[in-house]
């Protein structure tokens, strides 16, 4: 779980991130936690760090990219910020579906990347919420602005954003501590047997393709349950839950059961419905206020390119 960002003026501009590890993380590569949570460095880069002495353990420079982590350990890394990758406010459209003093939920577009990364400087989701929401909070850099958790760029739904850093804190901590519950809707190939179940896989980069994240015994702990909503004639509608919040979470461990997200290019088998991106849309967000204590529950409806495939399949559900 990560607790801060700290912006430091060393000769160049450098961000120190502190993570605490948790049980679900205890027994990982030091290297293999941190590439896992820094998506936009590099496995090398995040070793080039530890050789240079600017990954500290407990206090301690960690000299070592295998160290075995434990439950309690403290870690800090400096790392160089990457200058083209901060985020600037853009004129985007932007699904606001709610907002008060210290935070905003949205409706994210498939297609729209939620944060400033290789390859994506701009036209992300960070972007568009420079420009429409003033007031941020800063726990995560000029990159992330408010981002407290993501959505995979063609992944669609709902994203809370955090407006001061108290609130970021106390929603990260719900997410971390599994209060908060996140729910999917996923078309997935083939017709998943049993009604609902549970998939507890360790998630890991790809031994074969970086780009692709893989259930690996050296991974990170991931739970995900599901239930069947309804069977279409070779497909499955299914509300997928998260209770952890891995790189590609649900499109692996549905390839994992053998029944991949419909559309998803990376671990799908085909795409009948020439779609692009994968259907899998995050349609209910339910956490505590940070400040007030109520319990908020949202729900975005399934956009019309995923409705429009259940009604080719003649789904009676109406969602």
């Amino acid at each position: 779980m990560k607790i801060q960002g700290i912006q430091a003026e060393l000769g160049t501009k450098m961000t120190t991130e502190v993570f605490n590890i948790e049980d679900s993380d205890a027994g990982i590569r030091l290297d293999v936690f941190l590439s896992a949570e820094l998506e936009e460095y590099t496995r090398s880069r995040v070793k080039s760090a530890i050789q240079k002495g600017r990954v500290k353990l407990n206090g301690a420079i960690a000299d070592k990219a295998g160290i075995s982590l434990k439950k309690g350990d403290e870690i800090q890394i400096e790392l160089e910020d990457i200058p083209s990758l901060e985020a600037v406010p853009q004129d985007l459209s932007l699904d606001i579906i709610y907002q008060d003093d210290d935070l905003a939920v949205i409706n994210k577009a498939k297609g729209m990347v939620t944060h400033p990364a290789a390859g994506s400087p701009s036209g992300t989701l960070a972007n568009a919420i420079l420009y429409h929401i003033k007031d941020l909070s800063k726990v995560n850099g000029a990159m992330r602005p408010g981002i407290v958790h993501r959505l995979d760029k063609d992944t669609s739904g709902l994203i809370v954003v955090a407006k001061n850093d108290d609130a970021h804190y106390s929603l990260a901590e719900q997410i971390a501590n599994k209060s908060a519950v996140r729910s999917y809707l996923a078309l997935s190939e083939g017709n998943i047997k049993e009604d609902e179940g549970v998939i507890e896989e360790r998630i890991g980069r790809s031994k074969n393709d970086r780009k692709k994240m893989a259930v690996t015994a050296d991974g990170r702990y991931a739970l995900t349950k599901y239930k069947v909503i309804e069977r279409l004639n070779g497909y499955t509608l299914a509300e997928y839950t998260l209770f952890t919040g891995r790189t590609h979470q649900i499109r692996v461990h549905a390839k994992f059961i053998h029944h991949p997200i419909v559309g998803d290019k990376l671990y799908g088998n085909s795409d009948k419905f020439k779609l692009e991106g994968q259907l899998l849309h995050a349609y209910k967000l339910a956490f505590l206020h940070p400040v007030t204590g109520k319990q908020l529950c949202f729900n975005a409806p399934l956009p019309e390119y995923f409705t429009k495939v259940l009604e080719s399949l003649n789904c009676i559900n109406k969602m």
